[in-house]
């Protein structure tokens, strides 16, 4: 990316300062919102965040196109915080190099937020994924094929007119008030955790149709990783049509007998026969229906697992991968468990990151939020995947919170590099960072027991519906301080 001063339209603001003017420049260039410009930008394309000829952002503003991106990205970094600290640093900045007053309100940078193409945004996230997945060492399981997952999540939205309209509730949702929901299916890789790609809808849409809508997304010899939702016949011969093997957990409601299997490759490892639905699938278009094949052969294993804590004791697994010799069942059954982890990765997003609750208030600027997430997100798992080939250790232990705090402390430290040497010192320091995060390690623990359950509670009911509608209930407090007053009255 082009080395160029922090903001533009400060030119003139320092002139008076003489001899001062350059290194005022420089000093502004070195605090670019705590150095991520300079750590995250190579993972981009150069000519990405360049200004524009003309139209939204071809103007010398102090929020330019760089600057707000890299903003918002910074956003997400320090956990989902508001655009007001955004413009507090702006402000900052100015104070110290400068006499010029930057104003205090947040609508420039939202308006500039605004601007921001929702194609340059795809660009980047599809940039960040693709460093993350180059970075990535390479898997030797299951051939060394690309195996990538598949999941999906609610998001809560604030509850404006135009998203209730996009994301209505669900018709079988009760009837209290609730916010809208946002739900993604996001594709993963295995190899790097990064996030591929995602499809977003409402409620009324089934994680099955917005998975069929990344169908671009998926590459000969791929392999789809998904919970017991994606063991269908529609979605592994749906798959089959684009050279891309299924791996999933046989759904509960498919019962399985091992005596009337077409053949036996182990112990309670199995070719079985599926058929095709008599009714045609929703899913698919009267020309994809009639292209399935009437039936397909599928393997189906299944093993127990005796560990003390593991939520589930018996696992049955389906999968596409029929050859014995190549895919042994274990290999099959380690690349399943790997699914667990990488649903982690939507923890890191919506926990971590804050990703949980979105902040937009139109369907268009949540698509723009979503993916400033998400490129956030596949940074991160850079700068993971170069500690682990720098370290030489596995990606998954590496710890994604830990990546985040370290980040953040080492940018800030890299400011105060001054000196002939700067520029050498700063990579010095930089390879220590990814040392750092290579030693410390997350521990190995297999079979550990992840309830889905959580700890924190509340006294006070949860807003259910917009603060201006909302009533404070009664609480018992409230009743005896009323009772005593009416008391004290009918005294007097």
């Amino acid at each position: 990316m082009t080395k160029t001063p922090f903001f533009p339209a400060l030119r003139p603001v320092l002139a008076p300062m003489g001899s001062r003017t350059q290194a005022a420049a420089r000093s502004l260039a070195q605090a670019t919102l705590l150095q991520i410009e300079d750590r995250l930008g190579p993972a981009l394309d150069p000519d990405l965040l360049q200004k524009p000829a003309k139209k939204a952002h071809s103007r010398n503003r102090i929020f330019s196109l760089s600057r707000t991106f890299w903003g918002w990205i910074w956003q997400v970094l320090q956990g989902n915080t508001s655009c007001r600290e955004v413009v507090r640093q702006v402000q900052a900045l100015f104070a110290v190099f400068s006499d010029h007053c930057v104003d205090k309100g947040n609508s420039a940078y939202c308006q500039a937020r605004r601007k921001l193409a929702a194609s340059l945004l795809e660009k980047a996230f599809a940039a960040s994924q693709r460093s993350a997945e180059k970075q990535a060492p390479a898997s030797k399981l299951l051939q060394g094929r690309p195996l990538k997952m598949a999941d999906g999540s609610g998001v809560r939205v604030p509850d404006s007119p135009k998203n209730r309209q996009a994301f209505p509730p669900a018709k079988n949702q009760h009837a209290k008030p609730s916010f809208p929901i946002l739900k993604m299916v996001a594709l993963f890789s295995a190899a790097s955790g990064a996030v591929l790609a995602k499809a977003t809808g409402s409620l009324h849409q089934s994680e099955l149709r917005l998975l069929m809508s990344l169908g671009q997304q998926l590459q000969p010899k791929d392999i789809l990783c998904g919970d017991r939702h994606f063991g269908c016949f529609v979605l592994a011969a749906w798959l089959k049509t684009l050279q891309v093997d299924l791996l999933a957990r046989l759904p509960s409601t498919r019962k399985v007998d091992f005596r009337k299997a077409l053949k036996r490759l182990g112990a309670q490892d199995a070719l079985f026969r599926w058929l095709k639905p008599a009714q045609p699938s929703t899913l698919l278009s009267a020309e994809q229906w009639a292209v399935l094949p009437q039936e397909m052969t599928v393997r189906i294993i299944r093993t127990r697992i005796e560990r003390p804590g593991f939520r589930t004791r018996q696992l049955t697994v389906v999968t596409t991968l029929l050859d014995a010799q190549l895919y042994p069942a274990q290999e099959i059954l380690t690349a399943y468990l790997k699914r667990w982890r990488l649903e982690m990765c939507l923890d890191d997003l919506k926990t971590t990151l804050g990703m949980e609750r979105l902040s937009c208030q139109s369907p268009e600027m949540l698509e723009k939020e979503l993916l400033v997430f998400l490129t956030a997100h596949n940074l991160l798992r850079w700068l993971m995947a170069q500690a682990a080939n720098l370290n030489g250790v596995e990606v998954e232990r590496i710890s994604f919170k830990g990546t985040l705090d370290a980040f953040r402390q080492w940018t800030a430290a890299l400011v105060q590099v001054h000196g002939v040497r700067k520029k050498r010192r700063r990579t010095e320091i930089w390879r220590k960072f990814l040392e750092t995060l290579g030693a410390d390690l997350v521990p190995l623990r297999p079979g550990r027991k992840e309830p889905r359950a959580v700890k924190k509670r509340s006294k006070y009911p949860p807003l259910s519906k917009p603060r201006h509608k909302y009533v404070d209930r009664w609480s018992r407090g409230k009743r005896r301080r009323v009772a005593n007053a009416r008391k004290n009255v009918s005294l007097i």
